[in-house]
């Protein structure tokens, strides 16, 4: 008895160790960040140039782990990490992804800067809503009445958070909006780039990596002539915090767990599913308003708090339904193909709709 409950206790604890990995990396990005953007003494007002230090960290890493990798033998973890090639086609294949990825990471961080972290979930939590709109204007797919409710209960938290909001910011608020569209076109395109990049990727290597190394290069390009012309004199007024080895160590933690988060996501994924990543999203997010209000002793009330929770149901009842319809949608593609053919297999022989049968279509 003791040895078949050992496979299973070894799958929750993987399982329970990945989670606990995605929160504590999620978790730790976004307050790490709020410290760099908007501490006395440890942050510059420079956000532009504390993303650029992200991008270029992450870059960095995408490098090194594709040098690794190069040589790693088949299956282990190294391996996974292509060799990152920066070419005109790829760089070509990647450039309009990279604008929206600026753009996202960019108004994420001016969020962060002006919104208590508490708020910063209900200031961002649109993005689902934008998921949804774009889908349908861009890619043309419909959405049930069910996902409309979900995304209503998200509406109606937002500004019900918003409302409640005691430091409320309404231009930290617009950034917010802002981002939530920009995360909402990432999400879009990259699954379009994705397929573009795959020539470039040496087969059972993950082309997701050099997606993101090659992306965030172009971006720390992309960022270097707007850091100049808008904070070219914050930096330089800034020279003694940016002395300090306190600043240097939060930006190259900063960095580091930026490229963190794509490895905690992929894995969260692959040992559980799609629907407990976004259950956890969820769950990730409660915790990290908690521990907001703990840490910073954001001042609230019942209608801040209200807005959050409203929030969380929304996005996990989103999460739920949008899980169940692709099951249902799976199932009924399968009776589908299940009634085609046992359809098939009825007709006589020279009925008129009787195809001749090759090899090809047997597969």
């Amino acid at each position: 008895m003791a040895g078949k409950g050992e496979p299973q206790q070894a799958s929750t604890t993987k399982v329970a160790a990945v989670v606990l990995f995605y929160f504590v990396i999620s978790i730790s990005l976004v307050f790490l960040n709020k410290v760099l953007l908007s501490s006395p003494g440890t942050s510059i007002d420079a956000p532009l140039f504390v993303t650029w230090f992200q991008c270029v960290v992450t870059a960095a890493i995408c490098w090194g782990l594709g040098v690794a990798g190069r040589n790693a033998e088949p299956g282990t973890f190294l391996y996974q990490f292509p060799e990152m090639r920066l070419n005109k086609a790829v760089v070509m294949s990647v450039l309009k992804l990279s604008f929206i990825f600026v753009g996202m990471i960019t108004f994420n961080n001016l969020c962060l800067k002006y919104v208590e972290v508490s708020y910063y979930n209900v200031a961002r939590s649109l993005t689902i809503v934008f998921n949804v709109a774009l889908s349908f204007v861009i890619l043309g797919q419909s959405t049930s009445i069910k996902v409309l409710g979900c995304l209503a209960v998200v509406v109606g938290g937002f500004f019900l958070g918003a409302g409640g909001e005691v430091r409320f910011s309404l231009i930290g608020t617009i950034f917010g909006v802002t981002s939530s569209l920009f995360v909402s076109l990432n999400s879009i395109y990259t699954k379009e780039t994705l397929g573009l990049v795959k020539p470039f990727v040496d087969a059972n290597r993950d082309k997701m990596w050099l997606l993101t190394g090659v992306n965030n290069v172009i971006a720390s390009v992309l960022f270097l002539p707007i850091i100049l012309v808008t904070e070219a004199d914050v930096l330089y007024n800034s020279a003694e915090t940016m002395a300090s080895a306190s600043f240097w160590m939060a930006m190259m933690g900063s960095g580091i767990l930026g490229f963190l988060i794509g490895i905690a996501v992929v894995l969260q994924i692959s040992v559980t599913s799609p629907l407990t990543h976004n259950i956890s999203g969820t769950a990730k997010a409660a915790v990290q308003t908690v521990g907001a209000l703990m840490i910073w002793q954001n001042p609230t009330n019942v209608q801040n708090m209200a807005g959050v929770a409203t929030v969380l149901l929304g996005s996990m009842a989103y999460a739920y339904v949008r899980y169940m319809e692709t099951l249902e949608s799976k199932a009924a593609a399968k009776r589908a193909a299940t009634s085609a053919a046992d359809g098939a297999a009825v007709q006589p022989a020279g009925h008129p709709l009787s195809l001749p049968r090759n090899k090809d279509s047997d597969a």
